[in-house]
């Protein structure tokens, strides 16, 4: 008589005694999922960091990283998976990575607004039905072939409704982030590709609970009923409840007051607690944790206050468990065959083909534009983390077997990898606006508003900005300076940021004119200066990645018809003295606006304007000085240099400085200047200069160098070094430039503001260096303009709301 006897494997203990016990740290749990998370978060970074060029979403790079983690690549070697990935390891990876995954689908439940659903217009309407209902057809076509070819021997039913799910399904948060990243957020295309992904997420998540309930291990219908009906009445009971409980929290926590630690931990308690109930019932844990998300009130400060006690954590280290989770799941060594890879390619064209050519039809009958209505087509035809939650549902409850599941892997990488691409190629939003006339601060009309765009990165801008501010806002009741303030964010890979893109304001650009209430406060201060002065301050926001935030910027200030944008030097000076770069992406962001603005730009390097708070009107007492060397740059720095003498308490310096005939004709040889000295400029030049010592000004002192070496400019320079601010041309006509004293490092200053912002020349005199616009060098404007046979004027109320098309 023999026995047969199988021994498991004793269950990981959590901890080990360490290494000098003779303990491997891989044997023990903790160090072994430390190892893992670890290993997974690196190598899905890096692999976003490759991808970053392609402008593909950070979810591309993980669903890849958990495919070369797993079996496919790297998990071919046996002993590499037995160390790192264990069998009996898998269980504790399973279960981490399954809570960081109820808990960002809380997040995506948080980002989903029921009544902007309940809003969705008839087309956004019709094209979410269409891009459902067409796909899930194939779908089922698509199940039949597969279930007689590579996926046999499992139930009809529930197999039909997960191929249907798999194939209509379109990720909300993925299409958002792809959205933001190209800009597309607040366009026409991207509203409609939002609304009507949202109807399709809530659709999705319908026939997911109907496709698990049919897939259960008891094949009586009337079990599949009874877990519809508890489902349903769980989403009830959450909606009169729930929400009121939930509620009454929020309404306790008011704008400004910190939100009570009970109420954060007992909104998080509700999430397990309603995943524990749906996975009772049978739905599935992540399904309570959606619905505790959408019940969340949005307004207010309470679900913003949710998402940032717990993003990072999420989806930063436990969301990519879960992608390698489903890669160690996913081989794609099981298709072989032609019969394999045409199963693969027929999904893939049954996918695309059900939500690109159903989202066209609807869009076209709409009467949407042919280029609008493709790329609402591609866009809507994007998979992504819900696309893998549906394939690892299915696997878990052997619907899926391992090739049927690669093939439907890899359709969803393929058919997201494929959207940015794509659409960037066949739809690109133009930027157009009406031409206006003021777009530098030079002008025959003085009496007419000066606009101008102020950018800052941080709250160490804010003072000297203000102070600047203030120092030019004039004395003309008709000339009054209107200032558009903006808070230049960069878009990371945050949940939040997309939910702060959403509060975007209907005009195409992803920033929003604050409103009371909003809790940014940086710029309360603008808000808190415009109270006590006789400056209009428009505080607004731009959330973009750093390469293409100048597109913003310029936009913005095209449409707000500025004059001058001003933006903060990309280095900031240290407590002893030294300049600490804040890094090259903005200093690219400065050199970019420079290059494409459609008015005049400003860099200011900030040395502590009037300290390091915001000085009050009657306080103000500041010299300013105007190094004069000739041409456009160097009259636009002189032109706001007489406009900031109108305040009474600045004085105004301005030194001209005339070259010998003698060096000027040497360095004309030697090629130096930048701006060719022509009879125009040197016109254009004398007659400004005329004009300010002819007015006798008294807060104005004029003052003449002629100067023949460049040791003669540094050394006059330097007698001058104890002002405020230097206001400087970015490239003067004069033939001695500063190069070998100037910051060769940063082409944006020009020479003089080069050597004016180095730490040897002082450090305490902050610098402004001006670029006048000049509509020759505007060859390719990122606003097109289309006169309609008149140049607009400056109206003087620029009044715009979040609601309205923004458009003055």
């Amino acid at each position: 008589m023999v026995t047969n006897t199988t021994t498991c494997p004793a269950p990981m203990k959590a901890t080990s005694n360490g290494s000098f016990q003779g303990d491997s740290p891989l044997d023990y749990a903790i160090p072994l999922v430390i190892l893992q998370i670890c290993l997974v978060v690196l190598f899905t970074r890096i692999l976003a960091f490759l991808l970053r060029p392609l402008r593909q979403p950070r979810v591309i790079a993980e669903i890849i990283g958990g495919i070369l983690l797993g079996p496919s690549a790297l998990g071919r070697s046996e002993k590499f998976l037995t160390t790192v990935f264990p069998k009996k390891s898998m269980t504790v990876l399973d279960t981490l990575a399954n809570l960081g995954l109820l808990f960002f689908l809380f997040l995506v439940g948080l980002e989903l607004d029921i009544r902007a659903i309940r809003r969705t217009g008839k087309k956004a309407l019709g094209i979410a039905l269409a891009g459902i209902s067409l796909p899930f057809v194939l779908g089922i076509g698509t199940s039949v072939v597969l279930q007689n070819t590579i996926n046999k021997g499992v139930r009809h039913a529930p197999f039909l409704v997960f191929m249907g799910v798999a194939l209509s399904i379109t990720a909300f948060p993925v299409l958002a982030r792809i959205l933001a990243e190209l800009k597309l957020l607040t366009t026409d295309v991207g509203r409609m590709a939002m609304s009507a992904a949202a109807v399709n997420d809530v659709a999705a998540w319908i026939l997911l609970a109907l496709a698990i309930a049919l897939s259960g291990s008891n094949t009586s219908p009337l079990i599949s009923l009874w877990v519809l009906l508890c489902g349903a009445a769980f989403v009830l009971a959450a909606i009169f409840l729930l929400r009121p409980l939930i509620g009454l929290m929020a309404r306790r926590s008011p704008e400004g007051e910190p939100v009570k630690e009970l109420y954060i931990c007992l909104t998080l308690t509700l999430v397990l607690v309603c995943g524990f109930i749906t996975d009772t019932i049978g739905i599935h844990a992540l399904f309570g944790a959606f619905v505790v998300g959408i019940v969340v009130p949005k307004d207010g400060p309470f679900a913003g206050v949710l998402i940032e006690k717990i993003e990072d954590l999420v989806s930063g280290l436990f969301l990519p468990l879960y992608f390698v989770s489903s890669g160690l799941k996913t081989n794609i060594a099981t298709i072989k065959g032609a019969q394999s890879w045409g199963l693969l390619v027929l999904v893939i064209f049954n996918a695309c083909f059900g939500k690109i050519v159903g989202t066209i039809a609807v869009s076209l009958l709409c009467k949407i534009q042919v280029r609008e209505a493709v790329a609402l087509g591609f866009l809507m035809n994007t998979k992504g983390l819900v696309e893998l939650i549906v394939l690892n549902i299915g696997k878990d409850k052997k619907v899926l077997n391992d090739q049927s599941f690669a093939v439907l892997v890899l359709m969803a990488l393929f058919t997201t990898f494929i959207t940015t691409p794509i659409v960037m190629a066949v739809y690109k939003p133009a930027r157009r606006g009406a031409p206006y006339k003021h777009k530098t601060v030079q002008r025959k009309d003085l009496d007419t508003q000066l606009r101008m765009l102020v950018g800052f990165h941080s709250t160490r801008n804010i003072p000297t900005m203000i102070n600047l501010i203030e120092s030019s806002r004039g004395t003309r009741r008709k000339g009054r300076l209107c200032v558009y303030a903006m808070h230049l964010m960069e878009l990371s890979e945050r949940p939040s940021a997309i939910s702060m893109v959403h509060k975007a304001r209907s005009n195409g650009l992803p920033f929003w004119n604050k409103v009371q209430g909003d809790q940014d406060q940086m710029v309360i201060a603008f808000e808190a200066y415009q109270q006590l002065s006789a400056v209009t301050v428009r505080p607004m926001t731009a959330i973009s990645t750093l390469s293409t935030i100048h597109e913003d910027i310029c936009t913005s200030a095209h449409q707000k018809r500025a004059a001058i944008i001003i933006l903060p030097f990309h280095k900031h000076q240290r407590v002893d003295g030294t300049m600490e770069s804040l890094g090259h992406a903005f200093q690219q962001v400065n050199q970019r606006v420079l290059r494409s603005a459609p008015c005049s730009v400003g860099i200011i390097v900030d040395r502590g304007l009037g300290g390091t708070t915001q000085v009050s009107a009657s306080d103000v007492s500041y010299t300013v000085v105007v190094p004069f060397f000739g041409g456009g740059d160097d009259r636009e720095a002189l032109a706001l240099g007489v406009r900031m003498a109108e305040h009474p308490g600045i004085m105004l310096s301005i030194m001209k400085f005339t070259v010998t005939s003698k060096a000027a004709t040497e360095a004309q040889g030697q090629g130096n200047n930048a701006d060719a000295i022509t009879d125009d400029n040197l016109a254009n030049d004398d007659a400004i200069l005329s004009e300010i010592v002819a007015s006798k000004d008294q807060s104005i002192a004029f003052e003449e160098k002629v100067v023949g070496r460049i040791e003669d400019i540094a050394s006059a320079l330097k007698l001058m070094n104890k002002c405020n601010i230097f206001i400087v041309g970015r490239s003067p006509t004069t033939a001695l430039e500063l190069v070998e004293k100037g910051r060769s490092d940063c082409p944006e200053l020009g020479p003089v503001g080069g050597y004016l912002a180095s730490s040897d020349f002082s450090t305490t005199a902050s610098v402004l260096v001006v670029q006048q616009y000049n509509p020759s060098a505007d060859l390719h404007p990122l606003v097109e303009e289309q006169a309609d046979g008149q140049i607009y004027d400056v109206p003087d109320t620029p009044a715009t709301s979040i609601h309205g098309t923004g458009m003055v």
